[in-house]
Protein backbone atom coordinates (compact mmCIF):
# COMPACT_ATOMS: atom_id res chain seq x y z
CA UNK A 1 0.00 0.00 0.00
CA UNK A 2 1.10 3.44 -1.00
CA UNK A 3 2.21 6.26 1.25
CA UNK A 4 -0.33 8.24 0.06
CA UNK A 5 -2.98 5.74 0.34
CA UNK A 6 -2.17 4.67 3.49
CA UNK A 7 -2.60 8.77 4.42
CA UNK A 8 -6.00 9.42 2.62
CA UNK A 9 -7.22 5.66 4.44
CA UNK A 10 -6.13 7.68 7.91
CA UNK A 11 -7.15 10.57 7.62
CA UNK A 12 -10.91 9.42 6.35
CA UNK A 13 -11.17 7.20 8.69
CA UNK A 14 -13.67 7.95 12.04
CA UNK A 15 -12.22 6.58 14.95
CA UNK A 16 -15.16 7.04 16.86
CA UNK A 17 -17.19 4.68 14.76
CA UNK A 18 -14.37 2.33 14.55
CA UNK A 19 -13.96 1.86 18.24
CA UNK A 20 -17.46 1.48 19.05
CA UNK A 21 -17.63 -1.30 16.85
CA UNK A 22 -14.23 -2.92 18.45
CA UNK A 23 -14.28 -5.84 20.65
CA UNK A 24 -11.38 -3.69 22.46
CA UNK A 25 -11.19 -0.14 21.93
CA UNK A 26 -8.00 0.45 23.83
CA UNK A 27 -6.49 -2.24 21.69
CA UNK A 28 -7.18 -0.66 18.07
CA UNK A 29 -6.72 2.22 18.95
CA UNK A 30 -3.23 2.01 20.53
CA UNK A 31 -2.80 0.34 16.36
CA UNK A 32 -4.52 2.75 15.16
CA UNK A 33 -1.76 5.58 16.50
CA UNK A 34 1.01 3.33 15.66
CA UNK A 35 0.25 3.36 11.83
CA UNK A 36 -0.23 7.05 12.11
CA UNK A 37 3.19 7.59 13.77
CA UNK A 38 4.53 5.10 10.99
CA UNK A 39 3.31 6.91 8.09
CA UNK A 40 4.18 10.41 9.43
CA UNK A 41 7.63 9.18 9.80
CA UNK A 42 7.51 8.18 6.08
CA UNK A 43 5.61 11.26 5.17
CA UNK A 44 8.09 13.30 6.85
CA UNK A 45 11.07 11.18 5.50
CA UNK A 46 9.40 11.33 1.83
CA UNK A 47 9.58 15.39 2.14
CA UNK A 48 12.73 15.97 3.23
CA UNK A 49 13.93 13.48 0.40
CA UNK A 50 11.83 15.98 -2.29
CA UNK A 51 13.05 19.31 -0.36
CA UNK A 52 17.20 17.97 -1.21
CA UNK A 53 15.88 17.31 -4.60
CA UNK A 54 14.54 20.79 -4.84
CA UNK A 55 17.89 22.14 -3.84
CA UNK A 56 19.67 20.33 -6.36
CA UNK A 57 17.42 21.11 -9.03
CA UNK A 58 17.72 25.04 -7.47
CA UNK A 59 21.36 24.16 -8.17
CA UNK A 60 21.10 22.56 -11.37
CA UNK A 61 18.65 25.57 -12.88
CA UNK A 62 21.26 28.63 -11.82
CA UNK A 63 24.08 26.43 -13.46
CA UNK A 64 21.65 26.34 -16.65
CA UNK A 65 20.94 29.60 -16.77
CA UNK A 66 24.23 30.91 -15.98
CA UNK A 67 25.93 28.65 -19.25
CA UNK A 68 23.15 29.84 -21.06
CA UNK A 69 24.39 33.73 -20.86
CA UNK A 70 28.03 32.24 -21.51
CA UNK A 71 26.94 31.14 -24.96
CA UNK A 72 25.17 33.92 -25.77
CA UNK A 73 28.29 36.08 -25.18
CA UNK A 74 30.36 33.62 -26.83
CA UNK A 75 27.68 33.95 -30.23
CA UNK A 76 28.08 37.72 -29.58
CA UNK A 77 31.91 37.55 -29.71
CA UNK A 78 32.19 35.38 -32.69
CA UNK A 79 29.65 37.51 -34.72
CA UNK A 80 31.67 40.64 -33.60
CA UNK A 81 34.88 38.53 -35.13
CA UNK A 82 32.94 37.48 -38.23
CA UNK A 83 33.11 33.63 -37.09
CA UNK A 84 29.08 32.99 -38.27
CA UNK A 85 30.02 29.16 -38.11
CA UNK A 86 31.18 29.41 -34.41
CA UNK A 87 28.40 32.40 -34.13
CA UNK A 88 25.95 29.12 -34.51
CA UNK A 89 27.42 26.65 -32.83
CA UNK A 90 27.37 28.74 -29.91
CA UNK A 91 23.65 29.47 -30.58
CA UNK A 92 23.14 26.02 -30.73
CA UNK A 93 24.48 24.71 -27.07
CA UNK A 94 22.62 28.39 -25.75
CA UNK A 95 19.41 26.51 -26.69
CA UNK A 96 20.19 23.57 -25.35
CA UNK A 97 21.14 24.95 -22.31
CA UNK A 98 17.67 26.99 -22.49
CA UNK A 99 15.85 23.53 -22.81
CA UNK A 100 17.56 22.07 -19.88
CA UNK A 101 16.67 25.38 -17.61
CA UNK A 102 12.93 25.68 -18.45
CA UNK A 103 12.64 22.10 -17.69
CA UNK A 104 14.57 21.96 -14.98
CA UNK A 105 12.31 24.96 -13.57
CA UNK A 106 9.14 23.17 -14.17
CA UNK A 107 10.69 19.91 -12.46
CA UNK A 108 11.29 22.57 -9.75
CA UNK A 109 7.46 23.66 -9.76
CA UNK A 110 6.14 20.24 -9.23
CA UNK A 111 8.80 19.91 -6.42
CA UNK A 112 7.57 22.89 -4.44
CA UNK A 113 3.86 21.49 -5.12
CA UNK A 114 4.78 18.22 -4.16
CA UNK A 115 6.69 20.36 -0.68
CA UNK A 116 3.35 21.76 -0.04
CA UNK A 117 1.63 18.88 -0.38
CA UNK A 118 3.37 16.61 1.86
CA UNK A 119 3.55 19.51 4.87
CA UNK A 120 -0.56 20.01 4.45
CA UNK A 121 -0.68 16.14 4.92
CA UNK A 122 1.46 15.89 7.61
CA UNK A 123 0.03 18.74 8.92
CA UNK A 124 -3.41 16.69 8.71
CA UNK A 125 -2.17 13.71 10.01
CA UNK A 126 -0.39 15.35 13.00
CA UNK A 127 -3.85 16.67 13.91
CA UNK A 128 -5.50 12.94 13.23
CA UNK A 129 -2.91 11.66 15.44
CA UNK A 130 -3.78 14.55 18.31
CA UNK A 131 -7.29 13.18 18.33
CA UNK A 132 -6.11 9.71 18.51
CA UNK A 133 -3.85 10.39 21.33
CA UNK A 134 -6.57 12.33 23.15
CA UNK A 135 -8.73 9.77 22.27
CA UNK A 136 -6.44 7.15 23.97
CA UNK A 137 -6.43 9.07 27.25
CA UNK A 138 -10.26 9.06 27.65
CA UNK A 139 -10.40 5.26 27.18
CA UNK A 140 -7.78 4.72 29.37
CA UNK A 141 -9.29 7.13 32.17
CA UNK A 142 -12.51 5.64 31.79
CA UNK A 143 -10.84 2.09 31.91
CA UNK A 144 -9.51 2.92 35.26
CA UNK A 145 -12.62 4.31 36.41
CA UNK A 146 -14.48 1.17 35.03
CA UNK A 147 -12.03 -1.06 36.97
CA UNK A 148 -12.20 0.88 40.37
CA UNK A 149 -16.03 0.69 39.95
CA UNK A 150 -15.80 -3.01 39.18
CA UNK A 151 -13.46 -3.69 42.34
CA UNK A 152 -16.02 -1.88 44.26
CA UNK A 153 -19.32 -3.45 43.02
CA UNK A 154 -17.51 -7.00 43.87
CA UNK A 155 -16.43 -5.48 47.62
CA UNK A 156 -19.87 -4.91 48.20
CA UNK A 157 -21.10 -7.78 46.87
CA UNK A 158 -18.47 -9.73 48.98
CA UNK A 159 -19.36 -8.25 52.21
CA UNK A 160 -23.26 -8.61 51.18
CA UNK A 161 -22.53 -12.07 50.82
CA UNK A 162 -23.22 -15.05 53.04
CA UNK A 163 -19.57 -15.52 54.16
CA UNK A 164 -19.80 -12.34 55.39
CA UNK A 165 -22.68 -12.45 57.12
CA UNK A 166 -21.15 -15.76 58.61
CA UNK A 167 -18.20 -13.65 60.02
CA UNK A 168 -20.20 -11.20 61.28
CA UNK A 169 -21.69 -13.79 63.16
CA UNK A 170 -18.93 -15.53 64.43
CA UNK A 171 -17.62 -12.52 65.42
CA UNK A 172 -20.53 -11.74 67.59
CA UNK A 173 -20.06 -15.26 69.12
CA UNK A 174 -16.71 -14.79 69.98
CA UNK A 175 -17.21 -11.90 71.69
CA UNK A 176 -20.63 -13.19 74.05
CA UNK A 177 -18.01 -16.14 74.89
CA UNK A 178 -15.20 -13.20 76.21
CA UNK A 179 -17.54 -11.69 78.19
CA UNK A 180 -19.03 -14.76 79.52
CA UNK A 181 -15.40 -15.63 80.50
CA UNK A 182 -14.74 -12.22 82.40
CA UNK A 183 -17.79 -12.89 84.24
CA UNK A 184 -16.16 -16.24 85.18
CA UNK A 185 -13.23 -14.56 86.52
CA UNK A 186 -15.01 -13.39 88.98
CA UNK A 187 -17.37 -15.66 90.23
CA UNK A 188 -16.89 -17.70 93.42
CA UNK A 189 -14.61 -14.71 94.62
CA UNK A 190 -15.21 -13.69 98.69
CA UNK A 191 -16.67 -10.41 98.69
CA UNK A 192 -14.65 -7.72 99.23
CA UNK A 193 -14.20 -5.24 102.00
CA UNK A 194 -17.36 -2.97 100.90
CA UNK A 195 -19.65 -5.45 99.89
CA UNK A 196 -19.69 -7.07 103.84
CA UNK A 197 -20.24 -3.95 104.68
CA UNK A 198 -23.25 -3.84 101.88
CA UNK A 199 -24.79 -7.23 103.86
CA UNK A 200 -24.21 -5.83 107.10
CA UNK A 201 -26.55 -2.67 106.47
CA UNK A 202 -29.12 -5.26 104.83
CA UNK A 203 -28.68 -7.75 107.94
CA UNK A 204 -29.66 -4.83 110.06
CA UNK A 205 -32.79 -3.87 107.92
CA UNK A 206 -33.80 -7.51 107.94
CA UNK A 207 -33.56 -7.39 111.51
CA UNK A 208 -35.53 -4.46 112.09
CA UNK A 209 -38.47 -5.44 110.03
CA UNK A 210 -38.12 -9.10 111.67
CA UNK A 211 -38.54 -7.16 115.40
CA UNK A 212 -41.25 -5.27 113.79
CA UNK A 213 -43.10 -8.02 112.79
CA UNK A 214 -43.18 -9.76 116.24
CA UNK A 215 -43.57 -6.91 118.26
CA UNK A 216 -47.17 -6.23 115.77
CA UNK A 217 -47.87 -10.13 116.51
CA UNK A 218 -47.04 -9.59 120.45
CA UNK A 219 -49.51 -7.43 120.19
CA UNK A 220 -52.30 -8.78 118.05
CA UNK A 221 -52.07 -11.89 120.58
CA UNK A 222 -52.40 -9.64 123.75
CA UNK A 223 -55.79 -8.22 121.77
CA UNK A 224 -57.18 -11.72 121.37
CA UNK A 225 -56.23 -13.33 125.41
CA UNK A 226 -59.26 -12.79 127.64
CA UNK A 227 -58.44 -10.82 130.73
Amino acid sequence: MGIFTRFRDIVSSNINAMLDKAEDPEKLIRLMIREMEDTLIELKASCAQVMANRKKTERQLDNARSREEDWNAKAELAVVKGRDDLAREALLEKRRLSERADALERELTESNALVEQYQGDIRQLEDKLGSAREKQRMLVQRHIHASKKKRAQEEIRRIEGTEAIFKFEELENRIERMEAEADLVNYGRKPGLESEFDDLVVDEEIERALANLKSSVVKEDDKTTPV
